[in-house]
């Protein structure tokens, strides 16, 4: 079991022994942590702080220990309930409040779980505010309300729905031409908010849907991450109902994945540069995407006069970059879209809804539109961790090794060759080495993937 803490949360597993699991205790400290540090930021007692969560078997225990954290220091908690990432996030600025927390794992099993912590603006907190509040976490002693002056609950359980209207007052999100297309659409939602928010989207924009594992009680049926080898049941059911696409979401839905209408992928790294070129057809700019991510947005990018650039891995290191180029749109390439117009947040209620134009604007089939981007392949991969292991060092003789190449050191080690690349990275939320290639086939992806595994242990040993 674990307990991981950064400076975007902290996250871990249920149950064990406190310091080394998400235990109760764990979960009041950091959460008091995160009020206090919000209170001495900015000077003044009465603070507001949204609350929501994905489904997960912990979730209601977490919220409830965290909610009531809050109001003991003497916050006022709007609590959206079940709810998604990106719909709490839409949630702090429409509400005036000062942060937010997400209660999720995001794509982690179900006997995972975190508080994921957001500033007034709905974004991820900078590294510098989280360096804080885990300083706070473990140097300070908390001073909490007196009875008077306890912070109270008030129940707001109807943002998903208002941040569907948001999404449908998008400037280029056209919910007609998405009616007459007549669209009919498989769901998985793994049994979180997904299953609630996404086919309330798509009835709103008149598809057919047909819902697989949309029943938001926390059990998995799969794996959550949503990754082809997880997804067999909605490649088969979309081929077995002649649907046009499968709509996957992760359990908190900030990543998106899509099912051609032959049960094949569309290619999660594929969802940024699908919705990128619709947008780059409407409006001129740049885009950023992680240095992780799929060579296809930079492709696609250039091809309409925009400019490209990559960030370190992690969302508030894309939004940054965003913000400092004026992106258009941008994201991660495990199905993460970020589009500003709607906020700063990876968001698959956007995706579905620039995706879908776009398919209804272009009048092709999916497994058509993905034919006419760039066709890389990734191979994804990892390394468990073992305690007290020298990962900078490890990283370092890598580079050594390939120091004739292009190198990145801004995340890990980057490598750029001239036909793939591979990117090394330790994970800031499981303890792993992260290997991504890319490759012009899959069996070279692989293959350099392999590779690299082999060095790294080679190293290791």
């Amino acid at each position: 079991m674990s307990l991981i803490k950064s400076i975007s949360g902290i996250r871990g597993t249920i149950g064990g022994k406190t310091s080394e699991n998400l235990t109760p205790i764990d979960t009041v400290k950091f959460a008091a942590a995160y009020g206090t540090w919000l209170q001495k930021t900015l000077n003044k007692n009465k603070v507001k702080v949204v609350v929501g969560r994905d489904a997960r078997i912990s979730g209601k225990m977490v919220q409830e220990l965290t909610m009531n954290t809050l109001t003991a220091l003497g916050i006022e908690v709007i609590d959206l309930g079940l709810s998604t990432t990106p719909t709490v996030e839409v949630a702090v600025p429409m509400e005036k409040a000062d942060g937010g927390i997400i209660l999720t794992a995001s794509h982690n099993p179900k006997q995972w779980n975190a508080l994921k912590l957001l500033n007034s603006k709905g974004e991820f907190l900078s590294g510098g505010d989280g360096a804080r509040i885990l300083d706070i976490a473990e140097k300070e002693s908390f001073d909490f309300a007196e009875v008077d002056d306890l912070g109270e609950v008030i129940k707001k359980e109807n943002y998903i729905d208002l941040h569907i209207n948001e999404v449908l007052n998008l400037a280029l999100v056209d919910v007609e031409k998405i009616k007459s297309a007549g669209f009919k659409v498989v769901v998985d939602g793994v049994n979180s908010t997904g299953g609630i928010a996404v086919p309330k989207l798509l009835k709103e924009m008149g598809v057919e849907v047909i819902e697989l594992y949309c029943e938001p009680n926390g059990h998995f049926p799969h794996n959550p991450e949503p990754l082809k080898e997880h997804l067999g049941d909605i490649c088969k059911l979309v081929k077995e109902e002649k649907a046009d696409l499968g709509i996957v979401v992760d359990p908190d839905v900030d990543r998106l994945a899509f099912i051609d209408e032959k049960g094949e992928m569309f290619g999660e790294e594929y969802t940024l540069v699908a919705c990128a070129d619709y947008v780059l057809r409407k409006r001129s700019g740049s885009t950023v995407s992680n240095l992780s991510s799929s060579r296809a947005l930079r492709d696609i990018t250039n091809k309409h006069g925009g400019s490209y650039e990559a960030s370190a891995v992690g969302e508030v290191n894309v939004v940054k970059l965003m913000k400092d180029t004026n992106a258009v749109i941008g994201g991660e390439g495990n199905g993460g879209i970020i589009y500003p117009e709607a906020h700063y947040g990876r968001d698959s209620l956007v995706g579905v809804a620039l995706f879908l134009t776009h398919l209804a604007e272009k009048n092709i089939k999916v497994s058509e539109l993905r034919e006419e981007y760039p066709a890389y392949y990734m191979s994804k991969n990892k390394i468990e961790l073992t305690p007290g292991l020298d990962v900078d060092g490890i990283l370092k003789s890598v580079q050594k090794r390939h120091e004739n190449e292009e190198i990145s050191t801004v995340d890990g080690v980057k490598i750029d060759f001239p036909e793939n690349w591979v990117h090394l990275r330790k994970s800031n939320t499981e303890p792993i080495i992260r290997i991504y290639t890319e490759a012009k086939s899959q069996q070279e992806a692989d293959d350099l993937a392999q590779k690299m595994i082999k060095e790294i242990r080679d190293i290791m040993a």
